[in-house]
């Protein structure tokens, strides 16, 4: 029986082989498909929006 690699998640995307790549994300993946989410950096919350254009905006 052949062996397959398995698929990626739906929250990830395949990474590149070096092992100084950051991570990725997609961004309708942290807003599990709405418009905004919260991210937690340290005692600070953040909210990260995408705009009606598309755009992403990151503020306190």
């Amino acid at each position: 029986m052949p062996m397959t690699s398995p698929q990626p998640t739906p929250q990830t995307t395949p990474q590149p082989q070096a092992t100084d790549a950051p991570p990725r994300h997609i961004a309708q993946n942290l807003t599990e498909g709405g418009q905004l989410a919260h991210i937690l950096h340290g005692d600070q919350t953040y909210v990260l929006r995408i705009t009606r254009a598309g755009k992403l905006i990151l503020t306190k």
